[in-house]
């Protein structure tokens, strides 16, 4: 059979690695392990139900469930099927999963038992023909049914869509970007090798799995090894300390590592068989990261990556590991800085990111006006700014949206961000540009003190001074307790911008 005939299914891949022995794959407290022997055959009868259901290869399935076992068979049923897999974040209202379903119109929806009444009566509203319940434990109405012979995996080319996952919407309308089999193959293959995957790893899954990070980047890489994975249904200190000793691998965001680093029972003995720990979906502090090595020996592996294109670089596996680099473009991947203009920028200057590689989607769901936009001669415009070294790896600077202009300069948040997460009695900060009658958009510091009682101004002003040139320096600094952020926890910077517009006013 031709490379062109050969079926491109994502889920063939790991079918073909599936172990045979009695190697566990999914591991969650207080459940009964699945098997990778008898994994085949739970997704094969799974794919029985979606059919049933009227689910056919290239129709929609969208997904509002609680993180299990089952969940993780619904995706890949939906992979073996041939359908086109769209996980919703499960904070989503009615209201809001009103607005997906329209706009992907899916052949089913499954959704929790808990919400079946009122996602129900949503799903016939636009059209949904079908609709299932799912829940952690006893498969929910998914579940029902007398199981037949397998069907087969469906045949699927290497462009055709496996996935549809919409980004945040933070600037308008939310978009969905269309993940082909080849874009999610080709990314696991190569983070398998970069990261040296091992057989005998066992991954600490604390993530959600309806973003890149929890869903493709860890469950892939899993698969493609045999791996088991201790899945946990959401980040837990407690847990997370008691599952390391007997873990080797572990993906987080920075809010994970935060808060490991406030409980003393984290040190080097708990780490004693961990082997990577991989940090992503926000920017990693550089104290967070050497505060983490003091305490445990082990340097996070900081990598970079996005929705439109999965993982695009990371620091190395052997090879130093900078704290406030995300490292080198992937194999596969090429990467270029550019000014505005999409002309070239030199070393060290930090410009717009673009890349073009098989990992890069295929454009936005219904949307070539958008997706046009979005490149520029085979590239895709990432909207962030980066900086490149000499040896070629890159520094976030900050979003392209996220740039100030004070005065007509040019300001990068992440430069000022950097200095004020370094001053003591600092936590966190987050930099905005609000509406200024003089400068345009004046600089403005939300700062989260150490103590929430002792808040200093003048005094983060005084030593931002010889260290950021004056039109960088904040105009205001407001403190707050906390900053807000999403489920991935990237901080909500539109949330600051629209809570204190008025602030200059």
């Amino acid at each position: 059979m031709s490379a062109d005939t050969a079926n491109q299914n994502l889920y063939e891949i790991f079918r073909r690695r599936m172990p045979s022995d009695d190697r566990v794959f999914l591991d969650a407290p207080g459940q009964k392990p699945v098997y990778y022997r008898e994994l085949d055959g739970m997704v094969a009868r799974l794919q029985q139900r979606l059919e049933a259901l009227g689910v056919r290869p290239g129709e929609r399935v969208v997904a509002q469930v609680a993180k299990s076992p089952t969940a993780v068979l619904l995706y890949l049923a939906c992979l073996r099927s041939g359908a086109i897999y769209i996980p919703l974040n499960t904070a989503y209202t009615a209201a809001e999963v009103e607005y997906f379903l329209s706009d992907s119109r899916p052949v089913l929806l499954v959704c929790q038992p808990r919400d079946e009444a009122q996602l129900g009566a949503v799903a016939t509203g636009c059209g949904v023909a079908a609709v299932a319940t799912l829940d952690g434990e006893s498969g929910g109405s998914l579940g029902d049914g007398e199981a037949g012979a397998s069907p087969p995996v469906a045949h699927r080319g290497a462009e055709q869509l496996a996935a549809i996952l919409y980004t945040s919407g933070t600037t308008g309308r939310a978009k969905g970007a269309m993940l082909s089999h080849a874009n999610l193959a080709s990314n696991a293959l190569v983070l398998y090798d970069y990261w040296q995957w091992r057989t005998d790893d066992v991954l600490l899954h604390a993530l959600p799995i309806f973003h890149v990070h929890g869903l493709f980047v860890a469950l892939h890489c899993a698969l493609l090894g045999g791996s088991r994975v201790h899945l946990l249904p959401r980040f837990d200190v407690g847990q997370v300390l008691s599952l390391l000793p007997e873990s080797s691998v572990m993906m987080g965001v920075p809010t994970f590592y935060t808060r490991l680093l406030e409980n003393p029972d984290l040190n080097a003995d708990a780490c004693r068989n961990m082997r990577l720990f991989i940090s992503g979906s926000a920017p990693l502090l550089p104290e967070t990261h050497v505060q983490f090595t003091e305490r445990t020996g082990h340097r996070i592996l900081e990598r970079y990556g996005m929705t439109e294109a999965g993982m695009i670089s990371s620091n190395p596996y052997d090879g130093e590991r900078i704290a406030g680099t995300v490292g080198f473009p992937l194999p596969g991947v090429e990467a270029r800085v550019v000014d505005g203009h999409g002309d070239p920028l030199p070393v060290g200057e930090a410009g717009i990111l673009e890349i073009r590689g098989p990992n890069v989607f295929r454009g936005y769901w219904e949307m070539p006006e958008k997706t046009a936009a979005e490149f520029r001669d085979g590239w895709f415009i990432t909207g962030d700014v980066v900086s490149r070294d000499a040896e070629g790896r890159l520094s976030i600077v900050g979003r392209e949206k996220d740039l100030i202009i004070s005065g007509g300069f040019n300001v990068y948040p992440r430069e000022i961000e950097m200095e004020i997460d370094a001053l003591e009695g600092v936590r966190e900060s987050a930099v905005i540009g609000l509406p200024h009658a003089d400068f345009g958009e004046g600089v403005t510091a939300v700062v989260v003190p150490e103590n929430p009682a002792v808040t200093d101004a003048e005094g983060i002003l005084a030593a931002l001074g010889d260290r950021l040139a004056r039109f960088k320096q904040p105009k205001r600094i407001v403190f707050v307790d906390s900053l807000p952020r999403n489920s991935m926890g990237k901080v909500q910077k539109n949330v600051l911008r629209e809570r204190y517009r008025e602030l200059f006013a």
